[in-house]
């Protein structure tokens, strides 16, 4: 058969340049090869033309050949990594910025946060600005360009959040603060609070339109958190950091906000101290501006000890963020959840003027007419009894608003849901929905639940009770001087008092050993601890040593009077109640230098269904006073010891705060100014009593505070209290003593006596 070397087919081409004397000159593989490389030029894409595919071939034998390259596996990986390598670089670079979209919004915004707020968020802030939104606004305004503190609280729902975020934004994008710390409650909180800001700049077109410089390579990132450490502008990179707890903007040439610095932290001090970040110039940027979103907790609100705690790392912590010599801004926006937790003490102008503390309502002033409220009350709540929507209340409210409505001022008339008619109907019903929670969550004037009797003492009236003299120093009429040492594992709590022949006293040292060296601590915190201060030594060493060392300083010391004369401390008592401590503070009150003022002490719950201490039957030895006996038994101890009724002394302690100062038997504060034992008070005051009756008799019963932790100052200013009874000290009308009892006369003791 004749073939057509014009036009083979591939697979025959190979055939018939293969079947010479030379063998396989060409396969398959070589051949489509060619054909790509030749193209056209030998065939039409199906079949090949021999004599073209040879006229080809000798064209490209004779072709000028190029310079021979390395072709070797090593030279093969370098150049593919320089074509990656141009390739990343060219990605990796975000190109040149778009311009400014409204120079001159931007430039408004600069000064204006309302009019920032307004222009680039309006999705966030939907309805009419109320006057406590304006205000609130002009304060943060000025805390963020002039610095300065700002706390508010405001009604649920307001926006007060939302408003502190956008300023933390605002505060950012315009340079007034190149590093700002996003702090809350936990630090999950305020992760989300950051993730709110990273959407914003992800998403918000205007932003986009006005801040080329910060939100364009933002967006080149396209949410691939491993771009950021690669991503270039101009060659240089930007150093843009992206990550949850961290955000760090662009460093671009020109930008107010190159480099700055957006970080996160919860409200522990291990996370708060010590934030810092490092520019590519060496400057070392630390937080200038604080917004702290909610730092409190129900829990915490609740407990007291926390409160206080998280006080002292706002103002400690947080507010020296910036170093030394710096100064910083900071924000504030909470809700008061108790009377005096954290949040009602910071917004208290008494108690922190410098926060310029602004609480906003809901409603400011109530509706007069009481009886059209509760018949639109009974309405709404049978509605929703038979699985209504509460339609009825709101028609009753239509046809009554006008009554209804009088005498009501509200902070928000926007504010109010579809369903309903008004501002004062929609608090209204967060009212009868849950009037405790309307009031904290909405009137920030949360409603305080008594606990036990209404005669208690608070912390304020407590730290207020000051004689303005200085510390160590007694009044004149001092004639007893006592103290009580508290044993805990950690920390002696001790407490100094002076007291006059009719129980009036005075409180003249108080402290813990080791001394902490600052204002608020807890037991569970302590930084400096007796294991600490005794290296070395186990537990029972560690207390051993400490009371060495605090009873060889302040019962060997002499403690001034107002008439010169120099008094020393009569009795310590030693709490001996507390787990392993028992047999070391008898060993101590033993073996010590002072043992002859040393008595270690245990206080008995002596409650209504208790045994009372003036119906025990004395023994031979022992001593008795009032509520109090030393018995005459020493055991292995070798060594006599107290009992006492701490509910009966509590009561007793209690009652001598509560008398008026100069009156006879007031107990007093060292001291002039209240703040400085406001531990001290909240220790005082951490118990309450409940009347409680049994055994024919009335008593008072101390419990702990479900909130509080901490009472050992209570304890140990009882333990003075005791000890001045222990030396002869006496309250008029608490000695009077009970009448002999009459001697039984055996009948046989009468038949001897006539014979």
């Amino acid at each position: 058969m004749a073939i057509d070397i014009r036009k083979l087919r591939p697979s025959e081409l190979c055939k018939l340049l293969n079947s010479t004397t030379l063998g396989e000159v060409i396969g398959e593989r070589q051949l489509h090869r060619h054909r790509i490389r030749a193209g056209y030029r030998i065939g039409d894409g199906r079949h090949v033309d021999l004599f073209r595919y040879v006229a080809w071939l000798v064209e490209l034998r004779h072709q000028p050949q190029r310079p021979s390259r390395d072709d070797s596996y090593e030279a093969l990986k370098e150049r593919a990594r320089a074509r990656n390598a141009a390739l990343s670089l060219a990605g990796r670079d975000i190109g040149e910025l778009p311009p400014v979209e409204n120079p001159e919004r931007k430039e408004r915004a600069s000064r204006d946060f309302r009019f920032f707020c307004e222009a680039y968020f309006p999705a966030a802030f939907t309805l009419s600005w109320s006057p406590d939104h304006l205000k609130v606004i002009a304060k943060i305004e000025r805390a963020v360009l002039t610095g300065g503190l700002f706390a508010h609280a405001m009604p649920r729902g307001s926006g007060k959040t939302t408003l502190t975020t956008v300023a933390c934004v605002w505060a950012i994008l315009y340079g007034a603060c190149p590093f700002v710390c996003l702090i809350a409650a936990a630090a999950e909180r305020a992760r989300s609070l950051l993730s709110n800001i990273k959407t914003w700049f992800e998403t918000n077109e205007t932003l986009l339109a006005d801040f080329p410089e910060v939100v364009f390579p933002i967006r080149k990132l396209g949410r691939i958190t491993n771009r950021q450490l690669g991503q270039t502008y101009r060659g240089e990179p930007t150093r843009i950091e992206w990550n949850a707890d961290k955000i760090v903007l662009p460093t671009i040439p020109g930008s107010a906000a190159s480099g700055a610095v957006m970080s996160t932290s919860g409200m522990k001090g291990s996370e708060i101290r010590g934030q810092n970040h490092a520019l590519a110039d060496g400057t070392i940027l630390r937080p200038r501006l604080a917004i702290i979103d909610d730092p409190q907790t129900t829990e915490s609100a609740w407990s007291l000890t926390q409160s206080r705690q998280r006080e002292a790392i706002l103002g400690s912590d947080i507010l020296g963020m910036a170093g030394p010599g710096e100064k910083i801004a900071a924000i504030l926006c909470c809700t008061v959840i108790r009377p005096g937790d954290m949040a009602d003490n910071i917004l208290d102008r008494t108690k922190h003027p410098q926060w310029q503390g602004e609480r906003t309502k809901m409603i400011y002033a109530f509706p007069t007419n009481e009886s059209l409220w509760a018949r639109y009350a009974e309405i709404r709540a049978e509605s929703f009894r038979n699985e209504g929507d509460g339609h009825e209340a709101t028609e009753f409210y239509c046809q009554n608003q006008e009554a209804m409505d009088l005498g009501a001022t509200v902070a928000w008339p926007e504010r109010h849901n579809e369903d309903e008619l008004s501002a004062i109907q929609h608090a209204m019903n967060l009212k009868f929905r849950d009037e405790a929670a309307f009031f904290a969550e909405y009137q920030n004037e949360p409603i305080l639940e008594e606990v036990g009797d209404g005669d208690l003492l608070t912390a304020d009236q407590v730290a207020a009770k000051v004689n303005r003299l200085g510390q160590s120093e007694m009044p004149i009429g001092c004639n007893y001087l006592t103290m009580f040492i508290d044993v805990q594992q950690a920390l002696l709590f001790y407490v100094v008092a002076g007291w006059e022949d009719d129980f009036t006293g005075c409180v003249l040292d108080y402290g813990t050993y080791p001394d902490q060296r600052r204002s608020y601590f807890t037991l569970r915190d302590a930084r400096h601890t007796l294991t600490l201060a005794a290296p070395g030594t186990g537990l029972e060493g560690a207390i051993y040593a400490g009371l060495e060392s605090l009873t060889g300083d302040l019962l060997g010391r002499e403690w001034p009077r107002d008439d010169g004369a120099a008094m020393r401390i009569e009795r310590c008592l030693v709490d001996a109640n507390w787990g392993n401590s028992t047999d070391v503070v008898y060993q101590f009150c033993r073996q010590s230098p002072h043992s002859a003022m040393l008595l270690p002490s245990h206080g008995r719950f002596v409650g209504a269904s208790s045994i009372p201490f003036h119906e025990y039957k004395r023994k031979q030895g022992d001593r008795v006073g009032h509520n109090w006996r030393i018995p005459n038994v020493q055991g292995r101890r070798a060594v006599r010891h107290v009992l006492f009724d701490t509910n009966y002394w509590k009561s007793f302690v209690h009652a001598r705060l509560g008398v008026a100062m100069g009156d006879r038997g007031c107990l007093s504060l060292f001291g002039d100014d209240p703040a400085t034992h406001r531990l001290f008070a909240e220790h005082v005051t951490a118990e309450y009593r409940v009347k409680t009756q049994g055994r024919g008799r009335a008593v008072d019963e101390w419990k702990l505070r479900p909130e509080v932790t901490e009472n050992h100052w209570l304890d140990c200013l009882v333990g003075c209290a005791v000890a001045a009874s222990i030396q002869g000290v006496v309250l008029p009308g608490t000695d009077v003593k009970a009448a002999p009892r009459r001697a039984r006369i055996r009948l046989s003791d009468l038949q001897r006596g006539r014979k």
